[in-house]
């Protein structure tokens, strides 16, 4: 039988706060780097799908980041006078906008690599630790996920 944890309203009994805080900590971290190469941490989440696949839909980037165009869309055309997106109608349909990376964007690629090895080494997590937390928190999005459509 699952035992689930007893409900609290201790700050510090908050796994919510735990998440909060670890997410502003984690930022703050990248916050030097990306400043050194001009990307915001919501931008380098958009580079780092883009050096994954290059070349996608608006949409996709939505889809895989959880934002809606209305804060993708402001965020896309900062990469774009940037120099290191473009943006472009797709010819197999024009309602949908594509986005591909510049030369300079794809120059990037190897910085990207570089602030995501000094992020693994300062968490200092073993390989198995760093797999599972992230399994973990992977779970969590997803019952959160559905747990929220439900109520829908």
């Amino acid at each position: 039988m699952t035992r689930l944890p007893a409900p609290s309203v201790l700050l510090d009994d908050q796994l919510c706060f735990a998440l909060y805080a670890a997410s502003r900590a984690l930022t703050a971290r990248y916050r030097p780097q990306l400043d050194e190469i001009g990307l915001t941490y919501p931008q380098y989440l958009v580079m780092m799908l883009l050096w994954e696949e290059d070349n996608q839909t608006v949409g996709q980037l939505g889809s895989r980041l959880n934002l809606d165009s209305g804060t993708l869309s402001p965020l896309l055309k900062r990469l774009t006078a940037a120099g290191l997106v473009t943006r472009h109608r797709r010819v197999e349909d024009e309602r949908s906008v594509a986005i591909a990376l510049t030369d300079e964007g794809r120059a990037l690629r190897s910085r990207g690599l570089e602030i995501n090895r000094d992020m693994i080494c300062a968490l200092q997590l073993e390989s198995d630790d760093f797999g599972a937390l992230k399994d973990q928190l992977e779970t969590l999005i997803e019952r959160v996920g559905t747990a929220e459509r439900l109520r829908a």
